[in-house]
């Protein structure tokens, strides 16, 4: 979990970083594939809050994804 946390951190990151040089869609990838990492490392710690945060920004990323 440690590894996935950082692996999915990192990830993020990267997706900030698309975002910020116009990096469209490579942004939006980066963002799923950091929030499943986060969501998985929710799951393993058993901890509700980072799971629910994670699959709530999901679900607006799936929402605005599908609007354009």
């Amino acid at each position: 979990v440690f590894v996935l946390k950082w692996v999915a951190s990192l990830i993020q990151i990267l997706g900030y970083t698309a975002t910020a040089f116009g990096m469209t869609p490579l942004n939006i990838y980066l963002f799923l594939a950091g929030l499943v990492g986060w969501f998985l490392v929710g799951f393993f710690w058993r901890d509700r809050a980072i799971m629910l945060i994670h699959v709530v920004a999901l679900g607006a990323m799936v929402v605005g994804l599908s609007n354009s």
